[in-house]
């Protein structure tokens, strides 16, 4: 018998620029609980982005686009052997993967604000450059790379 699919969860959108990507966004960014530090971060980086001259909520959806893998790699075992099995990535998943690189490429910085490298992760996404592109680039290679066990997948 199969399990019962799950329910989605609605998301409301953020109080700023009625977002709901955004206000996913922020809770991907927030640490032990603390939604205003996260908010408080999120928008001085968006404030920075418009101080560049640019729509900063363009510029995020922009940077989630170029960031959001289209193939990863999933393991598989078929007999003795574990193969990695190229898969299509869902919307879902997408995102989350996007929201994930993002923040930890701006994290990995170090010596400025997290707001400032949060901003300035976003305008490379948007441009198609920097770690979290790096990040997507190396998984589509991965795929690319095992594309001759695509017949595996399940």
């Amino acid at each position: 018998m199969r399990r019962p699919l799950k329910k989605k969860r609605v998301w409301r959108p953020d109080l700023k620029y009625g977002s709901e990507t955004l206000n996913r966004f922020i809770n991907a960014v927030m640490w032990d609980g603390k939604k205003d530090t996260a908010r408080a971060v999120v928008y001085r980086a968006f404030s920075t982005i418009e101080k560049d001259g640019a729509n900063p909520l363009e510029t995020f959806e922009t940077a989630l686009r170029n960031v959001s893998p289209l193939m990863e790699v999933r393991s598989r075992r078929v007999g003795g052997a574990n193969y990695q099995v190229p898969r299509e990535v869902s919307q879902n998943r997408r995102l989350t993967l996007s929201f994930r690189w993002i923040i930890n490429a701006a994290r990995a910085k170090k010596g400025k604000p997290m707001a400032d490298k949060l901003a300035d992760e976003l305008i490379l996404a948007a441009k198609n450059e920097g770690d979290a592109i790096k990040k997507k680039d190396e998984m589509h290679r991965m795929a690319e790379a095992n594309k001759a066990f695509a017949h595996f997948a399940w």
